[in-house]
C-alpha cells in the first residue's frame, strides 16, 4: 500500500471512528466506555495514526457497531430477516444554531449541520419518538456546569408545554435558549441558568404569551475539554 493509500485509509477509518463517537454521544464518552486514552481516541479521529485490532474491537463492542463496517467501510453479509441499518439506527437532525430572528417556526432559515445515530431501541427505552427529536447546540455559559459553550442537546418537540421543572428550549423574545423552567404559584414561570452568575428571569403570567416552548431537552452531550 502506497503513503497515499495508507493516509486515506487512515482518514476514511477516522471518519469512521468519528461516527460511532457521535454514536456514544460525544468523543468524551467513547473514550470512556473503551479505555482509549482521550489523545490517543482523537488521532485516530485525525487519521493521525491507525488502532491496534485489539482497540478497534473494544470500539465496534462500545456502540454495537460491525466490526467489518468499522475496519472496511463494508458491511458484512447478513440473514435477510435481520434488521436493516434504518431499522437499528434513528438518525436526527443537528440543526444551525444560529437561530435568533423572526416569528415564524424556529427552523425558519436554519440549516442541518449533520444527524447524529442514535439506536432505536435507546430512544425507545426512553418513550421517544425519532420523528419528534432535533438537536441544537447551546451558545454560552449560562448553563455551566450542566451545559457548556458549544455542547448539543436533544429536543423532543412534542413536548412543548410546561410539564414539571426540567430544561427546556425556549424561545423568548425572538431569541432561543437552553433553560430550567418552574412554574410559579400564580401562574408565571421562572427561568433558571444553572450558572449562578445569572439571575433568573421571571415571566408573569400577562407575559406568558412571550414564553414559546420549543421542547424539552432529554440529552445532552459535549466535549469534556
Amino acid at each position: 500500500m502506497s503513503e497515499t493509500d495508507t493516509q486515506a485509509f487512515a482518514k476514511a477509518l477516522g471518519e469512521r471512528i468519528r461516527t460511532c463517537a457521535g454514536i456514544a454521544g460525544s468523543g468524551e464518552e467513547l473514550s470512556r466506555r473503551t479505555g482509549i486514552p482521550r489523545s490517543t481516541l482523537e488521532s485516530y479521529l485525525n487519521g493521525e495514526s491507525e488502532p491496534k485490532v485489539s482497540r478497534l474491537l473494544s470500539i465496534a463492542h462500545a456502540v454495537e457497531a460491525d466490526i467489518e463496517w468499522l475496519v472496511t467501510g463494508q458491511a458484512r453479509q447478513v440473514a435477510a430477516d435481520a434488521p436493516a441499518e434504518d431499522e437499528v439506527y434513528a438518525y436526527i437532525p443537528l440543526y444551525d444554531a444560529c437561530i435568533s430572528q423572526g416569528h415564524g417556526a424556529w427552523t425558519e432559515g436554519a440549516r442541518v449541520l449533520t444527524k447524529l445515530a442514535f439506536t432505536r431501541y435507546s430512544l425507545r427505552k426512553k418513550g421517544l419518538v425519532p420523528e419528534m427529536l432535533a438537536a441544537v447546540r447551546v451558545d454560552g455559559d449560562s448553563n455551566e456546569p450542566i451545559l457548556g459553550d458549544g455542547d448539543t442537546v436533544m429536543v423532543d418537540l412534542s413536548r412543548n408545554v410546561l410539564q414539571g421543572e426540567a430544561f427546556y428550549v425556549i424561545r423568548l423574545d425572538d431569541l432561543l435558549y437552553a433553560k430550567r423552567l418552574q412554574r410559579l404559584f400564580d401562574g408565571g414561570v421562572k427561568i433558571i441558568s444553572a450558572n449562578p452568575a445569572y439571575d433568573p428571569m421571571i415571566v408573569p403570567p400577562d407575559r406568558l404569551n412571550t414564553l414559546h416552548i420549543i421542547g424539552r431537552v432529554v440529552w445532552a452531550g459535549g466535549w469534556m475539554i
